[in-house]
C-alpha cells in the first residue's frame, strides 16, 4: 500500500515545490547570451560618454544660433570660400600622406616578409611601428623644430657644410607643406601594422601552384598576390587617410597662426577672439568632417571584409 502511494507522493511533491520544474533550454540561452553582453557594459559607458555624447552635441550646435534658435546658416557656411579651401588642403594633405606612406610601409612589409616572424629584426619593427604610429602631437611637432626648423640642426648642418638653405623660398614647415613630414612620419608605421597581416596571410600552396603550372615569379605578384593584396592595401591607404585627416595636435603645434585646415579652423571657430558669434560654426564643421570619415571608414570595412575572405 506504501509503494503503491509512493508516485502520488512524489507527483504531488514535484507540483507542490517548484524549485524542482526543469528550466527550458531557450530560457538558459537567452540568460547565457545575456550575461555575455554584460562584459562590454564599460566600453558600451566610453563610447556613449566620450564618442556618442559629444559627437552629438557638436553636430545639433551646428543647426543653432548663439540665442537657440535654429538655422541652416552655420551648415551653409561651409561652402564659403574660405572654408572650402581649409578642407581641400584637408584633402591635398591627408592623401598625399597616406599615399606616401602606404606605398613606403608596404615596401618595409615586403622586404620583412623574408625574414622570420619571431625573429629578432621582425620583433623590433614591429615593437617600433605600435609606438611611432602613436607618436604624434606636442612632441613629434618639436622633434621637427629641433630637427629641420629654422635654427634645427640639420637646417644649420645643410647651410654650414652644404651652403643649402632649405628656407630659401620661405619657411614651409609652419604652413600645411610643412605638416607633409610629420604626417608620414607617423603614417609609415601605421602602414605596417596594418598592411603586414595580409602579407603574412599569402598561402605557399598559391606559389606552389603557380610554379607548377609553369607561371614565373612575375606572375605570381601580378595575377594572384596583387589581386588578393588590393582590398588589403586600398582600405589601409583609407585608414591613413582618415589618421591624417582627423589628426589635430601636431598641426596645432606646428601652425599656431592661420587655420589652413579644417582641424585648426574648428579650433579658430571655438577660441579665436576676431570671429566673435561663430562658435556654433565648428559644429558644422564638425559635421562635414563626420561625413568625410563615415564614407572612408565605410570603404574601410568593405574592403576589410574582401580581405578576410582570403585570411580564413
Amino acid at each position: 500500500m506504501t509503494v503503491a502511494n509512493a508516485p502520488e507522493l512524489t507527483a504531488v511533491g514535484v507540483e507542490e515545490n517548484p524549485r524542482h520544474q526543469p528550466v527550458s533550454p531557450s530560457h538558459n540561452r537567452a540568460r547565457r547570451g545575456f550575461a555575455k553582453y554584460i562584459g562590454l557594459t564599460p566600453f558600451a559607458i566610453y563610447v556613449l560618454l566620450f564618442l556618442a555624447v559629444p559627437t552629438t552635441l557638436a553636430v545639433v550646435t551646428g543647426f543653432f544660433t548663439d540665442t537657440g534658435e535654429f538655422t541652416f546658416a552655420n551648415v551653409l557656411g561651409i561652402f564659403d570660400p574660405l572654408i572650402l579651401g581649409t578642407f581641400f588642403s584637408s584633402f591635398w594633405l591627408s592623401a598625399v600622406s597616406a599615399v606616401i606612406g602606404a606605398v613606403v610601409g608596404a615596401l618595409v612589409c615586403f622586404a620583412l616578409l623574408g625574414t622570420r616572424a619571431e625573429g629578432a629584426l621582425r620583433t623590433v619593427v614591429d615593437s617600433a611601428s605600435s609606438v611611432l604610429a602613436q607618436f604624434g602631437g606636442v612632441m613629434l611637432a618639436f622633434a621637427f623644430i629641433a630637427t629641420i626648423g629654422t635654427q634645427g640642426f640639420v637646417t644649420a648642418v645643410l647651410a654650414d657644410v652644404f651652403g643649402i638653405d632649405i628656407f630659401a623660398n620661405g619657411v614651409w614647415i609652419y604652413q600645411v607643406p610643412g605638416l607633409l613630414l610629420p604626417y608620414i612620419y607617423f603614417q609609415v608605421p601605421l602602414m605596417i601594422i596594418t598592411f603586414m597581416p595580409a602579407l603574412e596571410g599569402l598561402k605557399i600552396q598559391w606559389a606552389e601552384a603557380n610554379a607548377t603550372l609553369g607561371g614565373s615569379r612575375v606572375t605570381y605578384w601580378t595575377r594572384i598576390a596583387a589581386p588578393v593584396l588590393a582590398p588589403s592595401f586600398f582600405g589601409s591607404l583609407l585608414l591613413l587617410f582618415a589618421n591624417a585627416f582627423s589628426s589635430y595636435a601636431t598641426a596645432a603645434a606646428l601652425i599656431s597662426q592661420g587655420s589652413q585646415i579644417v582641424p585648426l579652423q574648428i579650433r579658430a571657430a571655438l577660441v579665436s577672439e576676431t570671429v566673435l558669434g561663430r562658435e556654433n560654426m565648428a559644429g558644422s564643421l564638425a559635421l562635414g568632417m563626420i561625413v568625410v570619415m563615415v564614407v572612408v571608414m565605410w570603404g574601410y570595412s568593405v574592403l576589410q571584409s574582401r580581405t578576410a575572405r582570403w585570411q580564413r
